[in-house]
């Protein structure tokens, strides 16, 4: 008796250009990337905008992001060219609040610092 079948299915879907032709396409997960969804939002806090004026840039990425995706989102977003990328991950936590004296959860995130080459700005207002 056979629980699992044997055969792979491939991720394809058939794609119709102008000359009528039908060419498929792979869609595999590496492939298909939206890169405006790497970024979640620039994180604004009182040290990342002086860290600002040495171009360093701090964003909210999701919490499957690389450093090869988020280079490859600003480099495409803001057309600027990073240097380097630093991904910090911050993980949820439960903890006593002190003034209502109940368990209060912090929610976690992913930052990514981007370095960009000298001369190179993003204008995140």
């Amino acid at each position: 008796m056979v629980f699992f079948n044997q055969k792979k299915e491939e991720n394809t879907v058939a794609v119709s250009e102008n000359t009528g032709k039908d060419v498929k396409k792979d869609m595999s997960s590496k492939d298909v990337r939206d890169i405006s969804s790497v970024l979640v939002r620039p994180h604004v806090t009182e040290k990342a905008v002086s860290q600002s004026d040495r171009n360093v840039y701090t964003f909210i990425v999701r919490s499957d992001a690389t450093k090869y995706m988020v280079h490859e989102a600003v480099r495409k977003l803001f057309n600027v060219t990073p240097k380097r990328v630093n991904l910090v991950k911050k993980s949820p936590r439960r903890y006593m609040s002190r003034s209502r004296g109940k368990k209060v959860s912090e929610s976690g995130m992913k930052k990514a610092y981007v370095y960009l080459k000298e001369g190179d700005s993003i204008s995140l207002v």
